[in-house]
């Protein structure tokens, strides 16, 4: 057997033991919130009946849980997803683990697709090719992303595929296929909004007209996401229109918010505390002024990364698994050594960190072990005020090394240009 065909053969050892080490975590765990929701949204969907219409659904999953849900909060095309879900698995094998694990599948297939393409962009960026196996390896066993994916079941890293997908495309000049996907990046889950920004901006410096064509083709795929299964699937909205906005009521999660519960628990919003709701909206401005557009791939990426992290920043709720579309973004910089690797490590250990303080592995053991979930929450239940300054330490050491990470990213000067020539 010559080198490249051992080579071979191993990584595709690593491939199988990375999807199998999902898939048992996806046999096992289920965030005992998340995961109804999405159970809940491919009923709805499947049967007609539109994701944003809250039922009572005991009596079709045969479990208590499901009586008193919210509907979900992100736009239909995940929702068709688990429509189409439902239908292939608890429509014919009524099992709620069989589902589950169902809901899980695109995750994982995302994970791997997403290893696969950070180091295929490496390598053209002109990386080594043990730097390009590293960061394919990080990927692929990353404790943060396996927790939030195969075993919580959150879709950020299929996002983070889409949305680092279209910067590569972005770059490759084909930027009417990074619009499409980058729409179809942000209707899936809307974190990639700075992204998006960012690639007009940066396409505005270039090639004003390709900014207005790039905007032309993101809206109306948006339209299309959004918009089109709505109207044709006769979706009622009424719930969606009379519900505030998350994205500038909630607080607390990962956000600096959770410092200022310290002071006073719970901290609501609106109030005359409304205005901290807006706050990203005003740094992402400020991010875009202060952002020094450059020629290179690196520096795409390094715009991306610097404003996606103000974004998570300064958001008053962040949760946990929205850090994943981060990742890969400074995983390219630091593997092109833009980056030391400890501002990496600080960037998913600590929202791991965080989310054991904050209790969510207990929350994964509802459908496999319900009288541990049970009995560890019930446990758990009056320890807010030994819990509380712990997630709070574990934020201020978020904020510090996720601005620090800013700061690097927006002072750094242009580098060399790098994958080729990039758009004319």
């Amino acid at each position: 057997m010559t080198a490249p065909e051992a080579s071979l053969r191993h990584d595709g050892r690593l491939v199988a033991l990375s999807i199998a080490l999902q898939l048992v975590l996806g046999v096992l765990f289920g965030h005992a919130y998340d995961a109804r929701v999405a159970m809940t949204t491919g009923y709805l969907v499947a049967t007609g009946r539109g994701p944003y219409s809250p039922l009572d659904l005991a009596s079709v999953f045969h479990h208590a849980g499901f009586s008193q849900l919210t509907t979900i909060g992100y736009p239909p095309p995940w929702p068709l997803v688990t429509g189409v879900l439902y239908r292939l698995t608890y429509g014919i094998v009524p099992d709620l683990h069989v589902y589950d694990l169902a809901l899980k599948l695109p995750v994982i297939a995302a994970t791997v697709g997403l290893a696969y393409l950070v180091s295929a962009a490496l390598r053209q960026a002109g990386a080594q090719a043990g730097t390009c196996r590293r960061a394919w390896v990080f990927l692929l066993f990353n404790p943060f992303i396996l927790f939030t994916g195969a075993a919580w079941g959150q879709i950020d890293v299929i996002v983070a595929l889409l949305a680092v997908a279209a910067l590569v495309l972005v770059w490759r000049g084909r930027w009417a296929s990074s619009a499409a996907l980058l729409s179809l990046a942000v209707c899936t889950k809307p974190t990639p909004l700075p992204i998006a920004l960012v690639v007009l901006v940066w396409l505005a410096g270039r090639a004003p007209r390709e900014a207005l064509r790039y905007a032309a083709v993101f809206l109306a795929w948006a339209a299309v996401f959004v918009a089109v299964p709505i109207v044709a699937l006769g979706w009622p909205t009424a719930q969606i229109q009379h519900r505030p906005n998350a994205q500038f009521l909630m607080t607390g999660g990962l956000s600096y918010t959770t410092v200022a519960r310290l002071i006073r628990d719970p901290l609501p919003l609106p109030s005359h505390w409304w205005l901290i709701g807006l706050l990203w909206t005003v740094a992402l401005a400020a991010g875009l002024v202060l952002w020094r557009r450059g020629e290179g791939f690196d520096h795409l990426i390094r715009g991306s990364a610097a404003l996606t992290l103000v974004f998570l920043l300064t958001r008053a709720w962040l949760a946990e698994p929205n850090v994943v579309l981060l990742l890969p973004l400074v995983l390219v910089l630091t593997s092109l050594d833009e980056l030391d690797r400890r501002l990496l490590a600080a960037l998913w250990l600590i929202p791991l960190a965080f989310a054991v303080a904050n209790t969510s592995p207990l929350h994964l053991l509802w459908l496999t072990f319900p009288d541990t979930w049970s009995a560890s929450v019930t446990a758990l239940g009056g320890q807010n005020e030994v819990l509380l300054p712990l997630r709070a330490a574990l934020v201020v050491a978020w904020q510090v090394a996720g601005w620090w990470t800013v700061a690097v990213c927006l002072r750094r000067t242009p580098g060399p240009a790098l994958l080729g020539e990039g758009v004319a």
